[in-house]
């Protein structure tokens, strides 16, 4: 390139006017590689947290990025056994009954390896079983990785070495445990991408392990490649209330969006370039019939959760607001449930596999963004009106806006929304059942603007 962009005066004058058509080729070439977008399509942002009775046909409608929670204590009963793959102690087949199947219907599986029953949540023994053991958690990750990673079966693509360790399992030897498990699927399988367990700046607590006390030490940056966050809409415990109260995801009373904030301003300081991923969110909808069958503190405080309703309207909403900021992947929580009246009970898009007001509502989230990323943020966000542009990928035209009122009290505005880049094609509602998505009437108020109402459930301007 340095010979194109040299302009001598004793080359014949041909030379010189190719030479000059090179160098604005060149440069133009090198302001559409600066230009190009970093987020990613919503299809490869939008993800599923699964089981081992996920049903990958069904659940392909709403998301083709699947993490499993896959426990060690299912591979063998206790640390220092043989490791077989992909045989387990569950009596099944890893290969025939559960990956191989979710890959054949087209998804991308993020493997979280969780500690379990062998865990200090569920073994009172769990420091006695995992002295010594990071030899052995070295063979573990490389018979997972060269097995199942990349360059293996290629049914995962990234591997998450414990799921939510907290407080209650001790640092020194999780990070132990950590670096042996990391070391072993570097060996097996380069490409696979290695995962933190569910990680917050600052302090540890019952769920998550301190990035700053763990992940900023040189040695294990080099050992992990993605950022883990879970995060949930809690808002601060009162007197006598109970500690599950969640609420809308813009609200400023929780830390759900101020956590990830946190997380990423952490990595940009301390660990650049590695992705911040959200691997856990989301709401419980309980029926009226399972509220009626409540025990313990669920029955005590009287925990209701949310309706059906705001499980949908604010699972799209979060997957919106989390496309804005640098976050490189989100995967809800959850793919099913029970209708069971507690916390992470009734999370599923589907209940007992029959798809809820969350499925239809995400289905329609991935149909009509799945091929977009966002672009800006268009009004100043405010208490009672968001909008934000999301751009066709793929060198293809279009434009989508999607505005909704950020609170949690059913508030609905009529809005005048200027300055659009082109008439609007159409406007339809976030469904909340299965068929065409309801479609928003609008009229016009001048060349580029319309006037519309816009409720807590989101609309969709398609242009």
């Amino acid at each position: 390139m340095n010979d194109m962009i040299t302009c001598n005066p004793n080359k014949r004058i041909m030379t010189l006017k190719i030479a000059a058509l090179s160098c604005v080729v060149t440069l133009a070439n090198l302001a559409t590689s600066y230009a190009e977008p970093t987020k990613p399509l919503m299809r490869d942002f939008m993800g599923i947290n699964a089981h081992i009775s996920f049903k990958p046909e069904l659940y392909r409608e709403v998301s083709q990025l699947a993490r499993s929670y896959h426990n060690i204590s299912w591979d063998v009963e206790k640390p220092g056994d043989e490791i077989v793959f992909p045989e387990n102690n569950q009596g099944f087949n890893w290969d025939d009954g559960v990956y191989a199947s979710w890959k054949e219907a087209g998804f991308e599986i993020d493997l979280c390896a969780q500690f379990g029953t062998l865990g200090p949540k569920r073994n009172d023994d769990f420091f006695d079983i995992w002295e010594n053991q990071e030899g052995w958690m070295e063979e573990y990750g490389y018979t997972l990785a060269k097995y199942r990673g990349k360059d293996g079966k290629k049914l995962f693509t990234s591997i998450e070495i414990g799921n939510e360790p907290g407080e209650e399992f001790d640092s020194e030897l999780y990070t132990t445990l950590f670096k042996g498990m990391a070391r072993g699927i570097r060996r097996a399988s380069p490409e696979t991408l290695i995962l933190t367990c569910t990680v917050k700046e600052g302090d540890e607590d019952r769920w998550a392990k301190s990035l700053n006390e763990i992940f900023d030490d040189p040695d294990i940056k080099k050992l992990y490649d993605v950022i883990s966050i879970h995060t949930y809409a809690l808002l601060p415990r009162g007197e006598g209330e109970h500690p599950w109260e969640r609420t809308f995801p813009e609200n400023d009373n929780t830390e759900y969006l101020s956590m990830v904030n946190d997380a990423i301003e952490w990595r940009n300081k301390n660990a650049p370039g590695k992705p911040v991923w959200i691997t856990e969110f989301g709401w419980d909808a309980p029926s009226e019939a399972a509220l009626s069958e409540r025990t313990g503190g669920f029955k005590q405080f009287g925990w209701r959760g949310e309706t059906e309703l705001n499980q949908a309207q604010w699972l799209v909403r979060s997957f919106l607001l989390f496309s804005e900021r640098d976050v490189g992947r989100a995967y809800l929580y959850f793919y099913n449930d029970k209708d069971r009246a507690r916390t992470h009970g009734a999370s599923g898009l589907t209940r007992n596999f029959k798809p809820k007001k969350s499925f239809w509502a995400i289905k329609h989230l991935y149909d009509t963004l799945g091929d977009y990323r966002f672009s800006r943020v268009v009004t100043p966000k405010s208490g009672d009106l968001y909008v934000y542009e999301y751009k066709a990928g793929n060198n293809r035209d279009g434009t989508i806006w999607v505005a909704w009122s950020p609170t949690g009290d059913g508030q609905s505005k009529k809005v005048t929304l200027k300055d659009m880049p082109a008439r609007p094609k159409s406007v339809e509602l976030s469904p909340m059942e299965e068929g065409s998505a309801p479609e928003v009437p609008f009229e016009s108020a001048g060349f580029d603007a319309i006037k519309l109402e816009v409720t807590e459930t989101p609309v969709f301007i398609k242009m």
